[in-house]
């Protein structure tokens, strides 16, 4: 995996955040934790597996990040869930191998599935419409009409973030060019972006989308008549037995039972109303509510390494060819490192396997997964992004991957049962 798929596979980082259209102002001290000479750990890291454990060791140090998890597994059988605590902070709680992140991007993969079983399911065609199925008008440019499901799962449907500005995150622009209140709703963006042209003419070149995954999540619910959340728990999730996903809340105040606090040296108006005031980013810099289906859900790395296990066992909850179908290559051909976005993830063929994997980063979050040959898979998770000054997170997969070759023997306890 070059470094380059690396950067172009992660959604909103801290960076990126700055030039989204998101006011941010500048950085002020919220309490940031004192950081411990030595790290906390929980949950299971085989001795065969200690160098997985000691690079996030390494990395949590490095970055001074307080919370973070990984879970590795080998052939369908969890092998290493750790938890980690980074921090003098005794009001910060403890982290173990179940504890909730906000996973940001990964939630794109899972829309993809969701798409994929309902027309797995006969109820949609991958090539229609997203505006006619949802009924969007396309006045303000007829090529909106073009833009296909396809088009959205793939990130070519013609909205360009670095052109036009992320949809998700211009509460504020959004709120006055409507004239309404804050918080607006995914409806509001909806009929704002709808209104302006396409940035570029649909399945003509890749440009990461937010907003597109948004219209996913409105069209599972337009076509299986539930909330997108209720859908995703019920025809998803439960046939591999996770239980713990659930969509994240904008506030600290809204956080979920067990879901760990979010660290970030940045600030910005708050979105949540028209006061003005100044928020720590991660919480009231941007609508989670909003973000759902492209950055909205919460989980452990123990659950998303469980999910990875649906392209790996057809019949569970998707068949060999919707599989097929969620990892094809787009209309506009592999990235010049032969990489390519397929549905919810990046994809590269290697020697009998095709490797998937995705990024994720919000104020206050990163995580990563990664599904590699020989039956290894993947999640870090952590509770900060990445922020002015530190080092690129984008060392971690390079990292892992070093010691995968140096494991001899593969502990053979499958880790699963005791982390449902």
């Amino acid at each position: 995996m070059s470094k380059t798929d690396f950067r172009t596979s992660a959604g909103l980082s801290r960076r990126s955040f700055l030039g989204a259209g998101a006011l941010t102002l500048p950085a002020v001290a919220w309490g940031r934790p004192a950081y411990a000479a030595t790290v906390q750990t929980s949950g299971v890291a085989p001795a065969a597996l200690a160098g997985f454990d000691k690079v996030l060791k390494t990395y949590v140090v490095e970055r001074e990040i307080s919370s973070a998890q990984l879970a590795i597994t080998k052939n369908g059988k969890l092998v290493l869930a750790r938890g980690y605590r980074h921090t003098d902070d005794i009001a910060a709680p403890a982290v173990s191998p179940t504890s909730l992140f906000r996973i940001a991007s990964l939630s794109k993969h899972i829309t993809a599935v969701a798409i994929m079983r309902l027309a797995q399911d006969g109820k949609l065609s991958l090539g229609a419409s997203a505006a006619q199925l949802l009924g969007l008008p396309a006045t303000a440019d007829p090529r909106l009409a073009n833009v296909t499901i396809w088009r959205l799962l793939q990130h070519t449907g013609g909205w360009d973030r670095d052109i036009s500005g992320d949809y998700l995150y211009l509460d504020h622009t959004i709120a006055k060019s409507l004239g309404v209140a804050l918080p607006i709703t995914r409806d509001h963006i909806v009929r704002y972006a709808s209104g302006r042209p396409l940035d570029f003419a649909p399945g003509s070149r890749y440009a990461y989308s937010n907003y597109g995954y948004l219209l996913l999540g409105l069209i599972v619910e337009k076509i299986s008549g539930m909330t997108y959340e209720a859908y995703v728990k019920q025809k998803i999730l439960a046939p591999v037995g996770i239980s713990r996903l659930r969509l994240g809340r904008t506030l600290k105040a809204q956080a979920a039972s067990g879901e760990v606090g979010y660290e970030s040296d940045q600030t910005s108006r708050t979105v949540t109303d028209a006061s003005g005031t100044v928020v720590p980013a991660p919480y009231g810099g941007f609508s989670m509510e909003n973000r759902g289906p492209g950055g909205g859900w919460l989980a452990s790395a123990v659950d998303l390494v469980r999910f990875a296990r649906i392209l790996d066992a057809p019949g569970t909850v998707l068949n060999a060819t919707s599989i097929g179908r969620m990892v094809a290559k787009p209309e506009i051909g592999v990235t010049e490192s032969g990489s390519w976005y397929a549905a919810g993830l990046w994809v590269r063929q290697v020697t009998g396997h095709l490797n998937t994997w995705h990024s994720g980063g919000l104020p206050g979050t990163y995580t990563y997964t990664a599904r590699l040959q020989n039956g290894f898979t993947y999640a870090a998770l952590f509770n900060r992004g990445e922020e002015s000054g530190s080092p690129d997170f984008d060392a971690l997969s390079a990292l892992i991957n070093a010691e995968i070759g140096k494991v001899t023997t593969w502990p053979t306890t499958d880790l699963f049962p005791r982390h449902f």
